[in-house]
C-alpha cells in the first residue's frame, strides 16, 4: 500500500477514534468529577484510545525496554526525546499512568484538545514567562504518586535528532527531590516526520527506559540538565542500531 493510501486509511481510523472516546470519556468525566482528582478512570479510557492508535496494522511494531526499572513508590518526573505526534501514543503504552505537559496549543485542536482538558493534563505556552511557573501544579500530583511525562526539547524535532533540553523539569526535580527518569524513543519520526501528514506503512517503534536520576547527585541545574541530555542521546544512538 501507498505512503498516501495508507495515510488516507490512518487518519480517518484515528478520526473514528477520537470521536467514539471523547463521547465515552465525556460522560465518564461528568460521571467520575466530584471524586476523580487526577481523572484516572478517564486516563485508562485515554490510554485505550492510545492502544488503539498504535495498532492501525499489523505492519507496525513495537519494543519496549526496562518497564522494571520504574519504582512507582517514588515521585518521579519522566522525561523522553520528542520526534513526532506519534511519541504520545506509543509512550501511553507504558503499563504506568502518567500527568502529561503538553503545548497549549494543542487544546485548540477539535476533538483531540477537548480530550486533553477532560483528562486533566497540563497545558503550558512554553514561550510564556509564566510557563516555569506554571509547573507548579505538578508538585502535588508528583507527591501524590502520579508520575509526569516531560517533553524538555520543548516541541517535536523537525529533522528526527535530539535539540537543546529546556530547564523546567530539571529545575522542578532539584527543587524538590524527584527522580529524573529518562525514556528514549526512536521510530516514531519515520512512521510520521514531523510537518509531514503522510504515514509510513511499515514503521517500527522503539523505546527504552533508562535508569533514573536522583538530582540531589548533581551540583546545579545545568550540570543535570546536559548530564541527562548526553546519556539519552547516547541511548538514542544505540537503540537506532539495536
Amino acid at each position: 500500500m501507498s505512503r498516501v493510501l495508507f495515510s488516507i486509511y490512518v487518519w480517518i481510523y484515528y478520526s473514528a477514534l477520537f470521536i467514539f472516546f471523547f463521547l465515552i470519556i465525556s460522560v465518564v468525566y461528568i460521571l467520575t468529577f466530584p471524586f476523580d482528582r487526577y481523572r484516572k478512570v478517564c486516563n485508562r479510557l485515554l490510554s485505550m484510545m492510545a492502544w488503539c492508535m498504535m495498532r492501525p496494522s499489523p505492519t507496525w511494531k513495537m519494543n519496549i525496554e526496562g518497564i522494571d526499572k520504574f519504582d512507582a513508590v517514588k515521585p518521579t518526573i519522566f522525561i523522553s526525546n520528542h520526534q513526532s505526534f506519534m511519541d504520545i501514543p506509543f509512550a501511553f503504552q507504558l503499563p504506568w499512568k502518567m500527568k502529561w505537559v503538553v503545548k497549549h496549543s494543542m487544546t485548540y485542536i477539535p476533538v483531540m484538545g477537548w480530550i486533553v482538558k477532560l483528562t486533566g493534563h497540563l497545558t503550558i505556552n512554553r514561550k510564556s514567562k509564566s510557563a516555569v511557573k506554571k509547573l507548579s501544579k505538578l508538585v502535588q500530583p508528583l507527591k501524590d504518586l502520579i508520575p509526569v511525562m516531560i517533553f524538555p526539547e520543548g516541541t517535536r524535532s523537525l529533522d528526527g535528532e535530539i535539540k537543546m533540553f529546556k530547564n523546567g523539569a530539571f529545575l522542578l526535580a532539584l527543587e524538590h527531590g524527584f527522580l529524573i527518569h529518562p525514556i528514549v524513543i526512536d521510530g516514531a519520526y519515520s512512521a510520521l516526520p514531523s510537518g509531514s501528514n503522510l504515514f509510513n506503512p511499515k514503521a517500527s517503534f522503539k523505546m527504552r527506559v533508562l535508569d533514573s536520576i536522583d538530582p540531589r547527585d548533581f551540583e546545579s541545574i545545568t550540570v543535570l540538565r546536559d548530564y541527562t541530555r548526553k546519556i539519552i542521546i547516547e541511548a538514542h544512538e544505540d537503540l537506532k542500531q539495536s
